[in-house]
C-alpha cells in the first residue's frame, strides 16, 4: 500500500510484519509513528525494541527469539529493524518461518530506504505488509498537502498547493515544515493563495542554501558536508557557497545589533518575513553575539581574499568551514 493509505489500513487492524521502504524519509518516519500509535504501548521501556540491520544479521536466531518475547503490561510489543536486507537464504531460514507463524502480540517493522541488489525482495513476500514510502507523483502530493493544510486550519487554492509542491521539489518533509510556518503566519482559518506561496515559500535552490546555513548554525557537520557536497556537484562553486555562508552570518550579525520587534527589524533590514527574524534570533541566542560577530568578520575576510586572489577559492571555503565547526 502507499503511505497515504496506511491510516485507513490501521483503522482495520495491525499486521504482524511490516516493510516500510522508500527513499522519502518523511513518509518512513511517519509510517513508523502511525504504527507505534496504533500499538498503544504504555510501557515503551519494556515493549519497544530497535535493532540495526547489521546487528540482526550477526545473530538472526537471537533476533527471531526476541520477536517471540511476550509484552509486559501492554497488549503489543513493537520491534523495529532498520536497514535489514536479508539474502534469500536468510529469508528462507529465519524470516519466512516467522512470517508463517508470527507472535500474535508482536508487531515487527522492517524500515529500509530502498531495495538493494542481491537481497530478498521483501515487498513480494507472503506475510509482509509493504508500506511504499517512495517519492509520490505531484498529483498525489498535492492531495496530501491539501489535506495537511486543512488539518492545520488552513484553506488553500488548488494552484497554490501545486505551486508549493514544485517549490519544495516534492520533498514531503519540507512541505510539512512550510505548512507549519504558514499556519503561524496566517492563523486559524487563513487562506493559502498563489501569492502567499510566491511570497513566503522559498524555491528549492534557495532552500538548499537555507539548509546549509541552518546546519552550520546547529554545528551539524554531517548534514552540512552532505548538503555542501550536493551543491558543489550541482552547479555551485566554492565562491558561491562561501558567499551564501558569509551572507547568512552577516544577516545574523545585523539582527544581533538591531533592536526592536521582529516586524520592525525585518522592515529595517529588508528581510521579507518577521518569522525569519525570529528564527535568526533563536540562532543568535544559541551561538552568542560575540561568536556571530567573529564568524561574520572572518568569513567576510576570507570571501574578500578569495575574490582578490589572496586565497584560492577552495582554501577560503575550507578555512571558513574550519572556523564554523572547529574554531
Amino acid at each position: 500500500m502507499k503511505f497515504t493509505e496506511l491510516a485507513k489500513s490501521l483503522k482495520e487492524g495491525l499486521s504482524p510484519v511490516y516493510l516500510i521502504e522508500g527513499e522519502e524519509a518523511y513518509f518512513r518516519d511517519h509510517a513508523v509513528d502511525a504504527i507505534r500509535k496504533a500499538c498503544a504501548i504504555t510501557q515503551p521501556v519494556f515493549n519497544e525494541t530497535r535493532y540495526e540491520g547489521e546487528r540482526v544479521k550477526d545473530d538472526f536466531s537471537a533476533f527471531i527469539a526476541a520477536l517471540n518475547v511476550l509484552p509486559f503490561f501492554d497488549e503489543k510489543r513493537l520491534v523495529r529493524a532498520y536497514g535489514l536486507y536479508p539474502t534469500e537464504k536468510e529469508w528462507d531460514k529465519f524470516l519466512k518461518p516467522y512470517t508463517e507463524n508470527p507472535c500474535p502480540t508482536t508487531v515487527l517493522l522492517i524500515v529500509n530506504d530502498g531495495k538493494r541488489a542481491n537481497t530478498a525482495d521483501l515487498r513480494r513476500k507472503k506475510g509482509v505488509t509493504f508500506v511504499d514510502c517512495s517519492r509520490e507523483s505531484e498529483e498525489t502530493l498535492s492531495r496530501w498537502l491539501f489535506s495537511l493544510m486543512r488539518g492545520r486550519g488552513l484553506s488553500a487554492d488548488s494552484d497554490a498547493v501545486s505551486l508549493m509542491v514544485r517549490y519544495c521539489a516534492s520533498n514531503a518533509a519540507r512541505m510539512r515544515s512550510e505548512t507549519e510556518k504558514l499556519a503561524v503566519l496566517l492563523g486559524e482559518g487563513g487562506r493559502v493563495t498563489r501569492a502567499v506561496i510566491e511570497e513566503q515559500v522559498a524555491k528549492d535552490a534557495e532552500y538548499k542554501i537555507y539548509e546549509l546555513t541552518q546546519a552550520a548554525a546547529r554545528g551539524d557537520g554531517a548534514a552540512f558536508f552532505e548538503i555542501m557536497e550536493d551543491m558543489l556537484t550541482k552547479g555551485y562553486d566554492e565562491h558561491a557557497v562561501l558567499a551564501f555562508l558569509t551572507s547568512h552570518y552577516r544577516t545574523l550579525f545585523e539582527v544581533s545589533e538591531t533592536r526592536g520587534s521582529d516586524e520592525a527589524v525585518a522592515k529595517a533590514l529588508g528581510i521579507k518575513q518577521a518569522y525569519a527574524v525570529k528564527k535568526n534570533r533563536e540562532t543568535i541566542s544559541r551561538l552568542g553575539k560575540e561568536r556571530v560577530r567573529d564568524l561574520y568578520f572572518r568569513l567576510y575576510e576570507l570571501s574578500c581574499g578569495a575574490k582578490s586572489g589572496v586565497y584560492s577559492k577552495t582554501g577560503a571555503l575550507s578555512a571558513a568551514v574550519g572556523k564554523i565547526f572547529f574554531a
